[in-house]
């Protein structure tokens, strides 16, 4: 039996677990947070308090929202009777493993058990299972409480009507599922982000630029570009009215050839270390910078996510 979501579960109380939290309370859900965090209640209000002016119109109270807030250690006692669970925990396979066998054990058959994992499988989380039919992957973009995208990763056993009800549920939070048709290492949007975050490294490791730079050439340039249209969308736009065919037509060799030319820097302690040095430099460090540059970061990126929503039907392909 299904029906409505009303009541959800998240485990794990960490950047991700409490933006998911803050967003479901914002949507009218009844949310359980469950964490073995001694200071769970100060940090899911601060995180509330920090996330909840940023979401979308109409704005969000963080008192009242908390009000429908629910912590609670004991996993097994905070999925029974909820209708959806939301896991964060940390990138361990034998800890969510665990956790997902108990979830089984306590919570409605009817449940939807979504996990945040950027790495991990489906089939590899519901090993210990007896029937992960319910169990995919449902992994955000951080904030997990702005960006839209959220990434399906079924199991060989997973139902189809599971990842529909996924992609319902998080469509009803004003998220764009994209489900996957055949499993993949990792999740494509971190391997798209690792892509470039490779060859930034590369350039600071090299001396050729330093963090801060190498940020305002993203933020300036691609960074822009692809928050309006993609990769390949952006090349067939280069390519004039002869599209992306004309665009490799001549210029995909050499591009091609330039591949070749990528860096592929190790992540040695140095190279952390004069990462870390110069972000820091950048845009300090600790509690009260992180509070400041989220704040500034959701409110830039709420204005592009705005701006997108009101021209989003300008430049469809006619039927």
């Amino acid at each position: 039996m299904t029906g409505p979501v009303r009541t959800v579960t998240v485990v794990g109380a960490g950047t991700i677990g409490l933006a998911w939290t803050t967003l479901f309370l914002a949507h009218g859900l009844d949310v359980r947070l469950s964490t073995r965090r001694t200071d769970a209640e100060r940090a899911a209000r601060e995180a509330v308090e920090l996330f909840a002016p940023s979401l979308p119109a109409p704005p969000a109270d963080p008192a009242r929202l908390l009000d429908r807030l629910t912590i609670e250690p004991d996993v097994a006692k905070a999925v029974a009777g909820t209708d959806l669970v939301q896991e964060n925990v940390r990138e361990q396979l034998a800890l969510k493993q665990e956790l997902f066998a108990e979830a089984e054990r306590a919570a409605p058959d009817h449940v939807l058990l979504l996990s945040s994992s950027s790495s991990l499988s489906a089939d590899a989380l519901g090993a210990t299972m007896d029937d992960p039919s319910g169990l995919l992957v449902g992994h955000p973009f951080n904030p997990a409480h702005l960006m839209p995208l959220v990434e399906l990763v079924p199991g060989t056993r997973t139902r189809p009507d599971a990842v529909e009800r996924a992609a319902a549920f998080y469509r009803s939070l004003g998220k764009v599922p994209v489900a996957l048709r055949r499993p993949l290492a990792g999740t494509p949007a971190n391997r798209l982000q690792s892509a470039l975050f490779r060859e930034a490294v590369h350039l600071v490791a090299e001396g050729y630029l330093t963090a801060e730079e190498v940020d305002a050439v993203v933020t300036g340039s691609i960074g822009l570009r692809w928050g309006a249209v993609g990769p390949f969308q952006a090349f067939h736009l280069g390519g004039g009215p002869g599209g992306l065919r004309r665009m490799l037509g001549a210029v995909g060799d050499r591009m091609a050839a330039e591949w070749e030319h990528l860096g592929t820097p190790a992540l040695t302690d140095d190279i952390v270390r004069t990462l870390a040095e110069q972000t820091e430099r950048a845009y300090g460090q600790g509690a009260d910078a992180y509070r400041r540059l989220a704040a500034a970061r959701d409110v830039r990126q709420g204005a592009v996510l705005a701006a997108l929503r009101a021209g989003e039907d300008t430049g469809r392909a006619d039927p």
